[in-house]
Order: C-alpha cells, then structure tokens, then sequence
C-alpha cells in the first residue's frame, strides 16, 4: 500500500540540469506567530516555483528528532508514533512504512536537506501559508489557534504567488461518482447552475472562486486554467470540462457533458457542492444520509497517475483497489438503511487530504479505504488499520470479516498515523487486502470469486457495526 504525498519538482545539489533556476530570498519561517531561525547559507527560498524549507529547523522546532545518515543519503524524522524518512536521489518517500510519491527527489544544499512546504503541511498536520510580497512562510500547528489566513504556496502556472487569490473560495479537487459530480472547496460559495443545448450540456459556475494549488495535483490543468475530467461507465455523461471562466470577478465553470438532456438537483453544503444526475425532476434530491440512514464512504486508494503497489507480475494496486471498492457498493446500494459514496468510481485520482474531505462535508459514519500491501516477498496475509481510538471497535468487526472471507494469513489489528484514517474524525479504517508483492497473494486477489468474498465481508462487518440486519 502507498500513501501519495504532494508532487513536487526538485533538483539533486550539486548536478547541473537545462532549465534549473531558483529564487534565492531572505524567507522568512513564522511558526505558529514566532519567526524560526534558519541556517545563514541555507534558508527557505523559491525553487522552480516551489517553496522549499529546510526540513531539520522546521522538525526540531515541532518537536520532531531528526536523523541524518552521510552514507547512505537518508533523513529520518520521527515523533511519537510518527516516522518519516527521506533519500537524496529517490523519488520515493516513507511514512510509516507507507510510500509517498514525488516527481523527484529531495534537495540538499550546504548539508542541509529541502523539501517542499506542501509535504511538511501534510504529513505533519499543519496548516500552511504563502505571502508572496514579504517571502514569508507561516506554519500553524492544529492546536495553536493562530494563522494569518494566507494563500497556499505558489506552484508553476501561478507565478503571481498566493496573493492572488486572496478573499477568494478554493476549488480543491473533483469526482464523479454514481452519477454525482462533486466539487469540493475551501468555504462556502453559491454555484449558479444551468442547462444548455446544442449540445446538452450542464453549466456550474462559481463566482469568487480559484483553482486551489493542489488541484492540479489531481486533475489536468493546463496553463491557461482548462482541463477536463473524463468519465466512463456512465451512458449519460462523456466528460467534465473546466476553466477559469472569468478574471472579475474570479469565476470556475464547470460544464458536464450530456449524451442527452437530464434532470439534476443541486445539494450545496459547505466545502461540498454535489450535483446529482440521478434526479430527473430537477427539485432538490434528500441530501445523503436522509430519513435515518447510515453513510458510508468507501475509498478505493491511489488512481491515475500514482498506481500503488506493483505486483511480482505486474499487476496494479489501483486496479484491485478499485474493482473491490465497486463491488462494495453495489451491495450496499441493496441495503434500504445505507447510503454509500465512493471517493472514485474510476481510474481518477483524488488527493487524500479530498478523500477525508468528502467523507466530512458529507458527514459519514463510517469511512473505509481499501488497499492492497508490498513487501518482502514472504510477508503475506490482511492486515486492518486504525489511527484513533474512536476507530478501534470498527477496526475490529471489519478485520474479523476481511480475515474470514479472504481465507489469508492473519496480520491483525495495528495502529498507524495514516492521513485518510488521521484527519477524519468519524470512525476510520485502511483494509489491506493481500500482498502484491506476495505470488501466492497476488494470484488470489485478481480473482473474481476471492473480490466477491472479500466484497460481502466487508459489507458484512459494515452491517454488525452499524447494528443493521
């Protein structure tokens, strides 16, 4: 199983590569409204639109121990139950065991490791923020109840910085799943939505509004703010095109694709805007978890571009993650007291800050992603995760049944800081299925009868801990 960290692109010390550039500034650190004293030669400074920040200064400072090995290039950082590790040259990171992926490896400069402010935001839980008139850096720590509210840092494609986009709402990432479009956003912002023929087509536009920075982390955006989202399995929609429809005021429209003319309903709750095809009458559709039910998020990990674990002969995390997940919900949707929402329902990718975004704007109950593990060869079997103790009783009515239908090798209960069962505050679990690096493993979990099994189990411990018959 892989965790996906924020693209990044970074530059090895010290090699010569066309096109390198950097902004050298005197950028400033504020952590939770102190400024933190950085190196005099090596400070945070803009690199190829990045903002990079020494890794050491900003740990020690949040309580963090750092490790640096010469020999073999490694960074550890740790805390708690916490473990993070990094290698000049690799394009892979490690947290708890669990891969995050960057576009290249970290930076070091004058022996002090870079790495980019967006990791540091994620994987240490802070909130971060970009002002790029004074070149400061504001990290705020959850419990400390400060922040200035300023902008993300910038990226490429947005030269101008966070400033830009201040006062505005943030569209943060996209999904399209049974039949339902999502947008999820930093705040609240009235969508203006309407019909349009020749062809059929449905407009959300969003006023006040600007692409989040990590938006293009998830989906194509090309310089000039279009992209667009293509959409299989469902007869009724080809694709969902976006752009940045207006520069005054700031406006993201949003246009789906229609192979005919369809009714909606719109349900705007805040940070969540769902457009639902399901509804032919075009009035307001019960929002999710109505007269009583049970919502239930099921999150089929990784998608796209970032494939998961690799099987010995090929096989892709993603595509079993993904088949399991589908094969969930078409059970549960048989079950009058659950409403169910997949995070993807295809070869998507969502960031996993969006995954427990849409299980919170949505206020499930319950929230489980699904995975399949790597490892050495001879490590085989399930394993069940949690993070917080309000998890625990979830986690093990599900791996009693993910143990029963798989008929793997027991690997029981853990705990682990993972971002998806970390950040969400409804109970919370990480399902790994098998091992894909196993043979044995991988032979069995790419089979329709082990997928069906293992798909009822889940559903079945879904039942026991919601208490429904």
């Amino acid at each position: 199983m892989k965790k996906f960290g924020f693209l990044v692109l970074l530059f090895v010390f010290g090699l010569v590569f066309p096109g390198y550039s950097h902004a050298a500034t005197d950028t400033k650190i504020i952590l939770d409204g102190k400024e933190i004293v950085q190196p005099s030669d090596t400070k945070a400074e803009i690199i190829n639109s990045k903002v990079m920040v020494p890794i050491r200064v900003v740990s020690e400072n949040l309580g963090y121990s750092v490790e640096w090995r010469q020999q073999t290039q490694t960074v550890t950082i740790s805390k708690d139950n916490t473990a993070m590790q990094m290698i000049v040259g690799q394009k892979t990171a490690t947290v708890n065991g669990s891969n995050v992926n960057l576009d290249a490896p970290p930076l070091v400069k004058n022996g002090t490791t870079l790495v980019p402010l967006r990791f540091i935001g994620e994987e240490m839980g802070l909130k971060v923020g970009w002002n790029n008139t004074t070149k400061t850096v504001t990290l705020v720590t959850q419990n400390s109840g400060s922040g200035n509210g300023t902008t993300t840092p910038p990226n490429s494609g947005n030269n101008g910085g966070g400033s830009d986009q201040e006062g505005l709402v943030l569209v943060n990432g996209i999904s399209f799943s049974d039949n339902r479009f999502m947008i999820a956003t930093s705040g609240s912002t009235k969508p203006n939505v309407f019909t349009m023929t020749g062809p059929d087509r449905i407009v959300i536009d969003l006023p006040n509004t600007a692409f989040a920075d990590s938006f293009s982390e998830g989906q194509a955006l090309d310089s000039n703010q279009n992209g667009q989202l293509v959409v299989s399995g469902y007869p009724d929609v080809s694709k969902i095109r976006y752009s940045l429809y207006s520069n005054s005021p700031s406006t993201l429209r949003f246009v789906i694709d229609l192979s005919s003319s369809k009714g909606y309903s719109v349900q705007n709750d805040s940070g969540l805007i769902m457009i639902n095809l399901d509804n032919q009458s075009g009035t307001p559709a019960p929002p999710v978890g109505n007269n009583g039910k049970k919502v239930v998020v099921i999150d089929a990990g990784h998608g796209d571009h970032d494939p998961g674990a690799i099987g010995v002969t090929g096989k892709r995390e993603k595509d079993f993650n993904l088949a399991m997940a589908l094969k969930v919900e078409a059970l549960l949707k048989k079950e009058s007291k659950i409403d169910v929402v997949l995070t993807r329902s295809d070869d998507t990718f969502l960031a996993l800050k969006e995954r427990v975004k849409i299980a919170q704007d949505i206020k499930a109950d319950i929230f489980i992603s699904i995975h399949a593990n790597s490892g050495p060869t001879a490590a085989n079997g399930v394993e069940t995760f949690y993070t917080r103790s309000n998890s625990k009783a979830l986690a093990t009515v599900m791996h009693k049944y993910l143990l029963q239908s798989s008929g793997l090798k027991d690997r029981g209960v853990k705990t682990a800081s993972l971002h998806v069962t970390r950040e969400t505050t409804m109970p919370a679990v990480l399902l790994e299925g098998g091992f894909l690096s196993n043979k044995s493993d991988e032979a069995a979990l790419f089979t329709e009868s082990f997928q069906n099994s293992v798909a009822k189990g889940i559903v079945a411990g879904i039942k026991e801990y919601l208490g429904i018959q």
